[in-house]
């Protein structure tokens, strides 16, 4: 129930946030109205350079100064370091400088120098289909027919508008197929967007039950054991720099064979091979850090409600999931977080197919990533304290596209707290009681938002070792 009541006020909590952002700038606009002009500068252009593909209103879209503003003096020095966070922030450009040049007593002029990211990206992709690395390693004994072999073409600067276009096509464990367009901004004003998506993916072998909080697979040679189709649409908001809304709607189809259901009748409702059903998602985000992809100081939350409806192999479903993240500087380089990710689901009895919460993507402890918690509640709390050991940026790399590498390295001590309710336990041991463990590591952050954690943890149950994650969320 406490669990049920913090995830609850985290989603009311998050839009309240983005007011009392609204409401710190309008007191900084009273005070800098009131302000003497000898204590102002006048903002009389914004110059853009380094911008081959980027449409300049792409770029000043972030800023939180236009040309004309009167400027306090004493707020220009830290203007210039938040709108270039504001502009990096953006994830297509290696390089961000903003820099104010004096013209005369009182005038001032800004010079915005962006370096492209490469936005045209032809991958062969070659990714482990199992939860982590360490499961791929140990337990399937690295078996590389459980690897994906993909080619991905992605334009993430589609035409300079920030449109994303994607195509997939991956062979190996999961063979799909899928395209993905989206647009942030289709009006003059830039503040909405929309995006669609289609996806087509089967399996030889896929995972039927949770047994002792670990899957079980079954496998059928020659045939596929699984095919599912998805299919969306979605508009998106964004009235000003931090808050994000975003309304989709989804269509899920999904087939097994009775090889699933003779060992797992519960896979979907009433022992159907078939699964259809209609998704509505209404997502926030609030975004108040430095960084969002690899935060160190500030505030963000993100608040997600989900309504599912089916009419074969599934009924009803409402899920509400909430995260935030404090992030803080304690001294010149050392840095604390507290991460909080929770859900909650109504009814608690659902098919096997929306019942797992701990032990995918992001939603892990550190320490338990051999362990799959199924379960319709869960709360994750994850609390870091990080020293900034190396910060080196190399430079005249004579590649067009990574003309600089930046490489961060942070030495962290960590430790993790968790729960997962489940009414429906059965034999699985971890569901049900307070789970926690603590550690040491390291992350490396690096271009194309690449980062890589290397962690030591222990857990409640005595357990040790070392883990390793690629990309993955804190």
């Amino acid at each position: 129930m406490r669990l049920a009541l913090l995830i609850y006020l985290l989603i009311l909590a998050a839009p309240a946030l983005a007011q009392v952002q609204d409401s710190m700038h309008n007191k900084l606009t009273t005070a800098l109205e009131k302000a003497p002009a000898a204590d102002k500068v006048w903002l009389r252009s914004i110059h853009i350079s380094g911008n081959k593909v980027t449409r300049e209103p792409i770029i000043l879209r972030e800023m939180n100064v236009a040309v004309g503003d009167s400027i306090l003096k004493e707020e220009l020095p830290e203007l210039l370091v938040l709108n270039q966070k504001r502009i990096f922030n953006l994830s297509i450009f290696i390089e961000v400088q903003v820099i104010a040049d004096s013209i005369g007593p009182g005038i001032v002029d800004w010079q915005v120098k962006v370096r492209e990211q490469w936005y045209i990206i032809p991958e062969v992709t070659f990714k482990l289909a199992d939860r982590n690395f360490n499961v791929w390693w140990v337990e399937q004994k690295r078996d590389i027919r459980r690897a994906n072999i993909g080619v991905n073409l992605k334009n993430r600067n589609f035409r300079g508008n920030l449109e994303n276009a994607v195509i997939v096509a991956q062979i190996g464990y999961t063979q799909k197929f899928g395209l993905e367009y989206s647009r942030p901004y289709v009006d003059r004003a830039q503040k909405h967007g929309f995006g669609i998506k289609v996806f087509t993916s089967r399996n030889e072998e896929w995972f039927y039950k949770t047994d002792s909080n670990k899957w079980q697979f079954a496998r059928t040679p020659g045939s596929y054991i699984t095919s599912a189709f998805e299919a969306s649409g979605s508009y998106t908001y964004r009235p000003a720099y931090a808050s994000r809304h975003m309304l989709e709607l989804r269509y899920r189809n999904q087939h097994v064979q009775d090889t699933v259901l003779l060992i797992n009748p519960n896979y979907f409702l009433d022992g159907k091979k078939q699964q259809q059903l209609m998704e509505f998602i209404y997502r926030y985000e609030l975004n108040m850090v430095d960084n969002w992809n690899y935060s160190l100081t500030g505030l963000k939350a993100i608040t997600q409600s989900i309504v599912r409806v089916g009419w074969q192999g599934f009924d009803f479903q409402n899920q509400y999931h909430a995260e935030i993240g404090y992030f803080k500087k304690l001294h010149k380089k050392l840095y604390s977080s507290h991460i909080f990710r929770g859900r909650l689901s109504f009814p608690e009895s659902q098919p096997y197919t929306y019942v797992y919460a701990m032990g995918t993507g992001s939603e892990y402890l550190r320490g338990y990533e051999y362990y799959v918690i199924d379960g319709s509640h869960y709360g994750i709390l994850r609390t870091n304290l990080k020293y900034e050991l190396v910060n080196w940026t190399i430079r005249k790399i004579p590649i067009r596209y990574i003309a600089t590498l930046p490489i961060r390295l942070y030495p962290k001590l960590f430790f993790d707290l968790g729960y997962v309710k489940n009414k429906f336990a059965g034999n699985s041991f971890m569901n049900n009681r307070p789970l926690y463990s603590w550690g040491i590591g390291t992350d490396l952050v690096s271009i194309y938002d690449f980062k890589l954690r290397l962690e030591y943890s222990w857990n409640h149950l005595g357990e040790k070792g070392l883990f390793l994650h690629i990309n993955n969320s804190e």
